[in-house]
C-alpha cells in the first residue's frame, strides 16, 4: 500500500518537528543502527584536518568517485556555512564486527563492508522520510568508505564522466570528506571509538564502529 504524501508548508511547527525527529531516530533503529541521537548542528564538529587524512596517506579512493576529493569539492567554510542554514540533526552509529576493519586485507576492494553498505542505506532511508514529510531540504552524509568501495568497485564511477550516478538515491558524501570530526563527535555521544590501522587485528578491538548523519531542518 503507498504511503500518504504530505502538502509541503514551507513553517513548520516545533511540535511537528519534534513528532518528526523522533520518528527518524525509531526509523534508523529498525533499519539496523545501534544507536541514534538528535544533535544540534552546534555538535557538528568541523576541521580542516578531516580533509587532509584524503591526502595524508593518499586514500585509494581519492579522484575516483563524485562523493571524494576532488571531484566533492565543498571547501570547510561553504561546509560551515550550509550547516549554519540548519538547527538539528540525526547522528547515527552502528556497531560492526571488528574484521570488517581491520587488517591490511581492508584496503583490497574485494573485501566486504556490509556495515558500510548499511550505513549508507540507513543515511539514504532516513533523509527520503524526511524528504517526503516535507523536509525537502534535509542532507544526508555517510560514512566509513567511499561509495565507491560500497557500490561501485568493480566498476569506473559514471559520475565523474557525466553520466549520472548509478547509486544515486543510496549514495552520499561522506562525514570525513564535508570536513566533519565524525569520532571526536561519535566520542562526545559516549560511543566508544577505536583506533584501527593496517596493523590492527581484530581481536584487539570489541568492536569497529559505521557512522553517519542527516541534517533535517
Amino acid at each position: 500500500m503507498s504511503k500518504d504524501i504530505r502538502e509541503f508548508s514551507s513553517k513548520v511547527s516545533g511540535e511537528k518537528l519534534t513528532r518528526d525527529m523522533k520518528k527518524y531516530l525509531n526509523l534508523a533503529l529498525e533499519l539496523g543502527a545501534t544507536d541514534a541521537r538528535k544533535i544540534g548542528v552546534d555538535e557538528i564538529i568541523l576541521d580542516e584536518r578531516v580533509r587532509a587524512r584524503c591526502y595524508s596517506p593518499r586514500c585509494p579512493d581519492y579522484g575516483t568517485n563524485l562523493n571524494c576529493p576532488p571531484h566533492f569539492d565543498w571547501d570547510l567554510e561553504k561546509t560551515r556555512e550550509l550547516i549554519n542554514n540548519y538547527k538539528y540533526a540525526i547522528f547515527i552509529m552502528l556497531k560492526v564486527p571488528p574484521e570488517e576493519q581491520t587488517g591490511r586485507e581492508y584496503t583490497n576492494p574485494k573485501h566486504p563492508v556490509p556495515g558500510a553498505r548499511k550505513m549508507y542505506e540507513i543515511v539514504a532511508k532516513v533523509q527520503s522520510a524526511a524528504f517526503y514529510d516535507g523536509h525537502h531540504l534535509a542532507l544526508g552524509f555517510a560514512g566509513g568508505p567511499s561509495c565507491k568501495r560500497v557500490f561501485c568497485s568493480a566498476a569506473e564511477c559514471r559520475g565523474i564522466k557525466g553520466e549520472g550516478c548509478r547509486m544515486a538515491l543510496k549514495s552520499n558524501p561522506s562525514m570525513h570528506g564535508a570536513f566533519m570530526d565524525a569520532y571526536s563527535m561519535a566520542s562526545e555521544m559516549g560511543w566508544k571509538v577505536y583506533p584501527i590501522g593496517k596493523t590492527t587485528e581484530s581481536s584487539q578491538i570489541p568492536h569497529a564502529l559505521e557512522l553517519g548523519l542527516v541534517i533535517i531542518r
